[in-house]
C-alpha cells in the first residue's frame, strides 16, 4: 500500500468517527428535547447568601452519573459560578444564559466522585438534584475551582435545604 493509500485510508476512517459521534449527538439531542432548562435571572428581592466559582461538568439523569443529558444550555462543561440565595441556586455558565433553580425544584446536594469523563478525588465533585419536569429529576456535577467541594455542599444544603419538604 502506498503512503497516499494509508492516508486515504486513515482519513476515511477518521471522517467516519466524526459523522457516527455528530449522529449520537443529534440523535442525543432530539431524546432530550423536551427537557427545557429553568432560563432566567435572580428573582428581585432575593438574598444573596454565597457565591462559588466552579466547573459545570455535565446534568445527568438522577442516580445515572455516566449518562449525559444533551439539554439545551447545558450540554457541555463550561466556566460556571453558582449564586445561593433564600430563594433558589442561579448557575451563571459560561456562554450561556442563566439558570435560576427555585428552592421547589430542588432534591437533593450530596458530593460525588465520577459524572461522564470526569474522575476526581473521593467526592471532590457536588451533586446538585433538581426537578427539570414534574416527573424527572437529573442530578447537576459542579467542581468547585476557590474552595472544596464540602465546603459548596454544605452551603448548597444548610442555606437551600433541599429535600423537598418545601415543594
Amino acid at each position: 500500500m502506498t503512503r497516499e493509500a494509508a492516508l486515504l485510508v486513515v482519513m476515511a476512517v477518521a471522517v467516519a468517527l466524526l459523522v457516527l459521534a455528530a449522529f449520537g449527538w443529534w440523535r442525543r439531542s432530539r431524546r432530550d428535547r423536551a427537557f427545557v432548562p429553568p432560563i432566567g435571572e435572580i428573582p428581585a428581592g432575593a438574598t444573596e447568601r454565597d457565591r462559588f466559582r466552579a466547573l459545570y461538568v455535565a446534568t445527568t439523569r438522577a442516580d445515572e452519573p455516566l449518562e449525559r443529558l444533551a439539554i439545551r444550555g447545558m450540554g457541555f462543561r463550561a466556566a460556571a459560578e453558582v449564586v445561593i440565595t433564600d430563594r433558589g441556586v442561579a448557575l451563571r455558565l459560561a456562554g450561556e444564559r442563566p439558570l435560576f433553580l427555585a428552592r421547589t425544584r430542588l432534591r437533593d446536594v450530596g458530593q460525588s466522585t465520577v459524572a461522564i469523563d470526569r474522575v476526581v478525588e473521593r467526592d471532590g465533585l457536588v451533586r446538585l438534584s433538581w426537578r427539570i419536569t414534574d416527573d424527572t429529576v437529573v442530578d447537576t456535577y459542579l467542581r468547585p475551582q476557590d474552595s472544596s467541594a464540602r465546603a459548596l455542599a454544605d452551603a448548597l444544603g444548610a442555606s437551600l435545604t433541599p429535600t423537598g419538604a418545601d415543594a
